[in-house]
């Protein structure tokens, strides 16, 4: 009964994610009680928990910050704009996964279970106010991840690349516990938040060595779901081994976002006495995730493989944001970016799949011609890679530059210089890439181009893929002419 009272006093707060388990609760049952999967149902219910979920989570938007559930959930206008975030990941993921699941043949219901119950782990990770439910939250959100990650069990690349990112994912997660621990026993036996700075100051424990090793512990174990360098050895191997495409560009956006409000949120509360020294930690695997990350990039010959260091630049960049950290600009900054790089990510990733779909090639090489027999597909990817890179007028060129500007205001000097720098290098394997797509060389078009099955003149969406590739590019070159209420509604994040 007292669970069931929590709920009815305090499930408003949750009501997001109360809809996604009614969406599960759904697809189970027509899983269970359908002998021939009706597969468009499937889709829509799931498309239509995520997007009722958006709907509500809006139109809740200016409610005042509440503390419910015991004081295990809170809800806020900053968590509320990276619960936001996660379902947007998952409604444009799921149609990626269409024509994909189709072609490979692939169980849906059990896929779809997965990427929701993903979802809801990340929301109420962004949401968590204690450790536990912090612990909890996160782990549904890896264990999710790592049964999508190895969904194709007959794909013998696909199963050594989710055991290793199992066993790194389990290592980092013992970390992350080992650092609470210490949390909890310097506090006096606290594990809410803001209790637990209470607890620090009430022992006088803020400036223990204990805290030093406990911060050190969850950097550790943050950095493994940001793929920071150098807890970034999972991210190649997974981005490139695992079989489902669609599995990869979930993974490589929803982890981040996850993270991202996690980090920022224990950061800045629990580790506010020791901002010096978490600011340096930062500033050093921001400065390594930019330098490597690039670097490494330009020699990769898998796309997927070239995007996995690609990421770690990007959030290298995104990291800039949480030091910056103030209301106003810092973290406003960093959420306008994620949200562009939302889109300039999937809509990559869009055009991968379906590439993908039509050769069966991951390779670089292979791209080259794509231009001359799908121009659709050929110009998204380059209009998606140009902004990844930053070239104005694009989305990312005005995120970055944002992001840069509240860095230097904040006194971010060596980052600030780095960072257009290695943007600059990044732009280099970008255009390499779109050269390729560009040529009409006989001798440089591969076979796999030259049987290519698209159609010449495919600017019509003619199937899932290309409707959520249409989404990306679009929101990838027009959101950054009108970034301004963005950055307003960002601005209007607090704690």
């Amino acid at each position: 009964m007292k669970e069931f009272h929590l709920l009815l006093f305090h499930g408003g707060s949750i009501l997001p994610e109360c809809i996604l388990i009614l969406g599960l609760i759904l697809l189970l049952m027509i899983d269970l009680t359908s002998d021939q999967k009706d597969t468009p149902w499937l889709y829509f219910i799931s498309l239509t928990s995520l997007v009722m979920s958006i709907t509500v989570l809006l139109f809740r938007w200016r409610e005042e910050p509440t503390i419910s559930f015991l004081g295990n959930f809170q809800t806020s206008n900053f968590n509320k704009i990276f619960r936001f975030l996660i379902l947007l990941c998952s409604t444009l993921c799921i149609p990626l996964s269409v024509e994909y699941i189709k072609c490979a043949e692939m169980a849906i219901t059990e896929f779809l279970l997965f990427l929701l119950t993903a979802a809801l782990g990340g929301m109420v990770l962004c949401g968590a106010n204690d450790l536990v439910t912090i612990f909890v939250a996160l782990e549904c959100f890896s264990l999710c991840s790592y049964l999508l990650s190895g969904y194709t069990k007959r794909d013998v690349r696909s199963n050594e690349a989710t055991m290793k990112y199992l066993l790194m994912g389990g290592a980092s997660s013992s970390i992350l516990v080992y650092g609470f621990s210490w949390l909890y026993g310097l506090s006096g036996g606290e594990i809410e938040l803001q209790e637990v700075v209470n607890g620090l100051i009430n022992t006088q424990m803020y400036n223990s060595p204990g805290i030093l090793i406990a911060l050190i512990s969850i950097t550790v174990g943050i950095g493994f779901k940001l793929s920071l360098v150098p807890f970034h050895q999972w991210t190649p191997d997974v981005y490139e081994g695992v079989s489902p495409t669609p599995v990869v560009a979930f993974l490589s956006v929803t982890s981040k976002v996850a993270a991202s409000a996690l980090a920022t949120r224990i950061f800045d509360i629990i580790f506010y006495f020791s901002s010096n020294e978490w600011h340096l930690l930062l500033e050093i695997l921001a400065i390594l995730s930019m330098i490597l990350g690039n670097l490494i990039a330009i020699t990769q010959t898998s796309m997927k493989r070239m995007l996995a260091y690609s990421s770690m630049s990007q959030i290298g960049y995104i990291i800039i944001g949480i030091i910056a950290g103030d209301s106003k600009n810092g973290y406003a900054s960093m959420i306008t970016y994620m949200l562009f790089y939302i889109f300039m990510n999937l809509g990559t990733f869009a055009c991968i799949v379906l590439f993908g779909l039509r050769t069966g090639t991951d390779n670089i090489r292979d791209y080259a011609g794509l231009y001359t027999k799908d121009p659709f597909s050929a110009f998204s990817l380059a209009l998606c890679l140009l902004s990844l890179g930053g070239i104005p007028p694009l989305a990312g060129f005005f995120g970055k530059l944002y992001l840069f500007w509240c860095g230097w205001q904040a006194g971010l000097y060596l980052l600030v210089s780095i960072g257009p720098f290695m943007s600059v290098i990044s732009i280099y394997y970008y255009l390499k890439i779109i050269k390729l797509l560009m040529t009409e060389r006989n001798k440089e078009i591969t076979p796999h181009v030259q049987n290519y099955r698209g159609s010449p003149s495919s600017f019509i969406s003619k199937n899932s893929i290309e409707l959520s590739m249409i989404v990306c590019v679009t929101a990838s070159t027009t959101l950054g002419i009108a970034m301004n209420p963005i950055i307003a509604i960002a601005q209007d994040t607090l704690f």
